[in-house]
């Protein structure tokens, strides 16, 4: 059985490691199913059955991949894909359409396992 621990307000299962990425169950409040973080952590939903999981964490890798070499970043106010400034209040985050996920969603299928 994994521990629990908290840390930045949230309850996390200790970290398992996927191609030495740190992968963390959590409750994830917005309702997404997984987080590519820029310090190259990925969090998955812990509503998520644990056979879908690995889905997710492909998909949150392309976005790792993509903060890594320097197209993707993020603050409180805007996502910025390839230095412009796409206001988090103006747009819908994980759509297909936006130009960081649509690299992702083509490169994987977060949903086939659901």
């Amino acid at each position: 059985m994994l521990n629990k621990y908290i840390t930045n307000g949230f309850t996390m299962k200790s970290p398992i490691t996927v191609d030495n990425t740190p992968v963390y169950t959590t409750h994830i409040e917005d309702g997404a199913l997984g987080k590519g973080n820029n310090n190259g952590t990925i969090l998955v939903s812990d509503e998520l059955h644990p056979d879908n999981v690995q889905s997710i964490v492909d998909h949150e890798k392309v976005h790792i991949d993509q903060m890594k070499r320097g197209d993707l970043d993020y603050d409180d106010e805007c996502v910025y894909w390839k230095g412009k400034c796409h206001k988090r209040s103006e747009m819908k985050e994980g759509d297909p359409n936006l130009p960081w996920e649509k690299e992702a969603y083509s490169k994987t299928d977060p949903y086939e396992a659901l």
